[in-house]
């Protein structure tokens, strides 16, 4: 039943913890070590005043959770058996006691751990160990040696918390000499105990301690919400995105600059030359417009008449020369744009000489890359044919 009841207690303070989100403290987090000061006295047989006697200790705490802890405890008697004719120790102390001990804070266990700590708490203690008498050798009560017993403890231990680092507690508890047949003297004589948890073989203690808490304790955290994660994920991958989007825009932007870059590259490359002026014709017929399907450089048959007039106006002017440039709409890459403007101005090139029998060195072509003459994008698709007339 006392098992059980252990147990329980173990599991309450387990489920006390995790009900609030804490920071997982470390090893060597949370320990705390504490002077004991107080009386013992037997529960039989001279209880009380009739045979009390002081009792100092220091124990040793690991603060497990905020509803348990473990340590250690060593307790001494003082010794007063001088004071009355009986046996006794020839030491300043004629008892001892060493042992472990948990304890079950119930104000944090049933009330749950509060942020920041409480000013009282109220523990249940219960411990084992080892017991020893100082008994002096030879005495009139007959040969009796210093002998060593198994000993368990319970009881309360009322907390104040008077700062974080510093814990003043009051301690009343029972202490039990488990060892069956255990002599105790009673009037004058001696007799032996019948079990082990006898009144007879027992003593009540009541202590006050002062604490020093080495920190930090435990430290609230704010739950996880896993929507709010779901949230925050979405989130990062929209931005994510938005930056791969970003990127690649700077790429063609950087691919765009670096054409320039070499396109100019080449033209401080160029060698100068030298050209005879041309006069261009600023009359309607010194220009002339061949327009191109989307993607496509071939003349259709709609735009062959531009074509053939200015064929027919280099056969009656056989000193006129012309100029064609190629263009291209924006869409696409720009690499597709620019042969797309290179091969419109060659298309028109090819049809003058191949098929009109004008000179090829009449006839000046090259691309231009993208055109924004125009407002409406499909009127870029084209190739402007200017005359030239030498003075």
């Amino acid at each position: 039943m006392k098992k059980t009841l252990l147990f329980a207690a173990l599991a309450l303070g387990a489920m006390s913890a995790s009900a609030q989100a804490l920071e997982q403290p470390k090893f060597f987090d949370n320990w705390s070590i504490g002077l004991d000061g107080g009386v013992t006295t037997p529960l039989k047989h001279a209880a009380f005043f009739g045979d009390m006697r002081g009792l100092v200790g220091l124990h040793i705490q690991k603060q497990i959770t905020p509803a348990f802890a473990l340590g250690v405890e060593g307790q001494f008697g003082v010794n007063t058996s001088s004071w009355v004719n009986r046996v006794h120790s020839t030491t300043a102390f004629d008892n001892s006691y060493v042992g472990m001990y948990g304890a079950v804070d119930l104000v944090n266990l049933f009330g749950g751990y509060k942020c920041g700590g409480r000013f009282f708490g109220l523990e249940v203690i219960a411990g084992a160990g080892w017991g020893h008498e100082f008994v002096n050798q030879n005495h009139q009560q007959g040969d009796r040696q210093d002998w060593n017993y198994f000993m368990t403890t319970a009881g309360l231990r009322f907390n104040f918390n008077v700062s974080k680092a510093v814990t003043i507690a009051l301690k009343p508890y029972v202490a039990w000499n488990m060892t069956d047949g255990n002599h105790f003297f009673n009037e004058g004589q001696w007799e032996q105990t019948s079990c082990a948890y006898d009144k007879h073989n027992a003593t009540f203690n009541l202590q006050a301690s002062v604490s020093y808490n080495f920190g930090p304790g435990f430290t609230c955290v704010k739950p996880y919400n896993q929507a709010e994660i779901d949230a925050l994920n979405g989130q990062i991958n929209d931005l994510r995105a938005q930056l791969d989007a970003c990127l690649a825009g700077n790429a063609a932007w950087e691919a765009k600059a670096a054409a320039l870059a070499a396109e100019l590259e080449a033209c401080k490359n160029r060698k100068p030359e030298v050209v005879k002026e041309a006069v261009v014709s600023n009359n309607l017929n010194s220009v002339r417009y061949v327009f191109f399907k989307v993607g496509r450089s071939t003349i259709t048959p709609d735009q062959a008449p531009n074509v053939e007039m200015i064929a027919a106006y280099l056969k009656n002017h056989p000193e006129a020369k012309v100029v064609i440039k190629g263009y291209a709409s924006p869409e696409g890459s720009i690499e597709v744009n620019t042969r797309l403007a290179n091969e419109r101005a060659a298309a028109v090139k090819d049809s003058l000489v191949k098929k009109y029998k004008i000179k090829a060195d009449r006839i000046s072509a090259e691309g231009q890359g993208i055109g924004n003459m125009f407002t409406e994008d499909s009127w870029n698709r084209v190739s402007i044919c200017t005359i030239e007339e030498s003075k």
